[in-house]
């Protein structure tokens, strides 16, 4: 995956998600399921968030104990597609 892919599996609101965690705004819990939580809110769709984790787009800033909230941060595949879109839109 890179930000020139053609990125369909990803819809909107999955974009959106992207662009909270890259501006400092996620939170992930430490779990092979990771829930994700934006400005300190549990996501509505945790299908989409876990999604995004399995797709290696976003990963826990640190190690932390099962269940434990920790930053969440964008991998360089998930910042390269939040960049490749900004780009396209500006």
């Amino acid at each position: 995956m890179n930000g020139n892919r053609n990125d369909t599996s990803l819809n909107h609101r999955m974009l959106a998600m992207l662009r909270a965690v890259g501006a400092g705004r996620g939170r992930v819990s430490c779990s092979s399921e990771p829930d994700l939580f934006i400005d300190g809110l549990s996501c509505g769709d945790q299908f989409a968030a876990h999604a995004l984790a399995h797709q290696g787009l976003v990963r826990a800033a640190r190690p932390g104990l099962p269940g434990e909230l920790v930053p969440a941060v964008l991998t360089a595949e998930g910042e390269a597609i939040v960049t490749a879109r900004q780009q396209a839109a500006a």
